[in-house]
């Protein structure tokens, strides 16, 4: 039986995104630039940074002297990467994710680019924040990352990022109460599964608690000196990055066309999309022209005997 397909809760928002906002994904970052993009060279690169690093990045403050102090030794030993200077320098890794209204929502076929071999979804909360820059609930997003691209150098993030039904959101957005608070987005757990038609399976979780930056830092790091007055939603990162292989050993995850992704979180609900590539996914084509342009043929009809 196949699942109804539901917008995205998010319309007229800028889609932000952060990244390497946690240790473990910041390590696969830096193995995805010092890997060049190929997957293979991977397990090396990893067990050379886990050796160095240990899990002294967990405890370090982003742009603390204890951070600085870590940076001079990484260099030192050329293990210095963009990522960690996003990681524990002073300012995140903020990008735009995506085109207003081109979000998918629950149910949706989510994109991989066709010609990238080494990729994965990634599991994030999703906060909404308002023309006044508040934070005023929250919904679960996939981030979907090209790891080939990226590794290839930081400026293909926008090849990596941003392409067609690349970015799903919801299946809602919880709004803040005294119910819900952004305490219960700073300890919340985001699950992942990922179901093959290949009969793969991959399950992983990611705590918000192992964050390297409160979520609210993170809104006013995006705020900056912008202006958003249709407001903004902010992917705030992932602490689940897959290297269980799946093909060649030592290789990692990638997904494969027809790959079930859920993403669960007890007070957010579920996000389940199937993988496509995204020139055979649906094409975006409901762009601001479109809306507005539907919503003036809602209020003629309301106007009609």
């Amino acid at each position: 039986m196949l699942e109804p397909e539901i917008l995205s809760p998010v319309d007229l928002h800028c889609i932000k995104a952060c990244g390497v906002t946690f240790a473990a994904s910041t390590i696969e970052r830096v193995i995805e630039e010092h890997a060049r993009g190929n997957p293979e060279k991977s397990l090396s690169i990893r067990n050379k940074l886990e050796k160095r690093l240990g899990g002294s990045l967990k405890n370090i403050i982003p742009g603390s002297k204890d951070a600085e102090s870590l940076k001079n030794l990484l260099i030192h030993d050329g293990l210095w990467s963009q990522y960690l200077e996003v990681a524990i320098g002073p300012y995140a890794e903020i990008f735009t994710k995506a085109p207003v209204l081109s979000a998918i929502g629950f149910g949706g076929q989510i994109g991989v680019r066709s010609d990238s071999c080494w990729n994965n979804p990634e599991p994030e909360i999703v906060l909404i924040v308002n023309g006044f820059g508040q934070a005023i609930g929250a919904t679960l997003g996939n981030d979907v990352n090209l790891r080939d691209l990226e590794g290839r150098s930081a400026l293909l993030l926008g090849k990596a990022k941003d392409n067609n039904a690349s970015c799903a959101i919801g299946p809602l957005i919880r709004l803040f109460d005294d119910h819900f608070t952004m305490s219960d987005i700073r300890q919340a757990e985001v699950t992942l599964k990922i179901d093959g038609a290949d009969g793969y399976r991959l399950e992983g979780s990611s705590n918000m608690s192992e964050i390297s930056r409160d979520p609210l830092e993170l809104v006013r790091q995006t705020l900056s000196e912008h202006n958003y007055p249709d407001g903004f939603a902010l992917f705030l990162g992932t602490l689940f990055t897959p290297v269980q292989d799946r093909d060649i050993p030592g290789a990692g995850f990638t997904h494969k066309t027809g790959d079930l992704v859920t993403i669960s979180s007890q007070k957010l609900g579920t996000l389940r999309n199937t993988v496509a590539t995204c020139d055979a996914a649906p094409p975006w084509t409901t762009g601001i022209a479109a809306f507005y342009e539907i919503i003036a043929k809602r209020q003629t009809d309301l106007l009609l005997p």
